[in-house]
């Protein structure tokens, strides 16, 4: 099919010179690159999702952090 594409002269510029070092046609650059980007979109995975658990806690203790004996009291030495 032929088809009219509007391209920066730069892009244009390298993709010719990118195909000649290749030893291929500009079509055949310009239509490799699109299956290429093409299949990427299809190979995309969606982002990590990190689900966090929300738990309900109990009130903690008041206590003096400065306290020594008092933090050793609520810490539970198992």
């Amino acid at each position: 099919m032929k088809t009219t594409l509007n391209l920066n002269d730069r892009v244009l510029h390298l993709a010719k010179r990118q195909a000649a070092r290749d030893g291929i046609t500009l079509t055949r650059f310009v239509e490799d690159a699109l299956r290429a980007r093409l299949a990427d979109t299809k190979n995309r995975k969606r982002g990590f999702r990190l689900r966090l658990e929300t738990v309900k806690g109990t009130t903690p203790p008041n206590i003096d952090v400065a306290d020594r004996n008092a933090l050793y009291g609520v810490i539970n030495w198992t």
